[in-house]
């Protein structure tokens, strides 16, 4: 399975992917986009010999324009799967239907608690005691695609965002490089009775 990565920042679930599934089972990392040009993701991509590509919004004249040309720079790459890891950037409906149920998302919450940006920001705000990730397929609502894996966490004293953003990290590094082995061997599917249901076969 040819994989393609959209990423905005430091890029470290990238960097997993290349380090626990790029070139096994069958998987290559073969394409690394960003919106923004400085994202470290774009330098870990390079040092592993990844195709790279950058799409500032701002050369655009909307935010349909920019995943028009991002969609047909990925489709060159000859992308099959599409990883938003740290990618801030909504992605436009043409978008994901030239992708149709190839694109998966890690965000930093139980979904469906807490979507959107700052979502560790809105859990301490809400005072709750158990965090977690959510591996999730895209569509076109924000965080609501089907989930493929989920992980809980207990932090019954939780007050500082970034101490929540630590702990969560190993569990995002873990549920990622899973998600997609999984999907490149065949073993997540939709439910055919439950469109919001995914049956993962290990």
């Amino acid at each position: 399975m040819r994989v393609a990565v959209l990423a905005s920042g430091e890029g470290t679930n990238l960097q997993t992917l290349l380090d626990r599934v790029h070139g096994r089972d069958g998987i290559a990392v073969v394409a690394v986009a960003s919106d923004k040009p400085t994202a470290r993701a774009l330098e870990r991509a390079r040092s592993a010999g990844v195709a790279t590509s950058v799409f500032p919004l701002a050369q655009y004249d909307d935010r349909t324009a920019h995943d028009r040309a991002m969609a047909v720079w990925l489709e060159e790459q000859e992308a099959q799967l599409i990883v938003l890891a740290g990618y801030m950037q909504l992605l436009s409906p043409a978008f994901l239907r030239a992708f149709g149920g190839r694109v998966i998302n890690v965000h930093p919450a139980l979904l469906p608690a807490f979507p959107g940006l700052r979502a560790v920001e809105q859990a301490l705000a809400y005072g709750v005691k158990v965090f977690g990730v959510t591996v999730h397929f895209v569509d076109e609502g924000i965080d609501t695609g089907p989930v493929i894996l989920q992980r809980a966490v207990e932090l019954t004293d939780a007050r500082d965002v970034q101490e929540v953003r630590r702990r969560l990290q190993p569990i995002e590094h873990e549920l990622l490089p899973e998600a997609v082995r999984l999907i490149a061997t065949g073993a997540v599917r939709i439910d055919a009775d439950n469109p919001r249901r995914v049956v993962v076969e290990r």
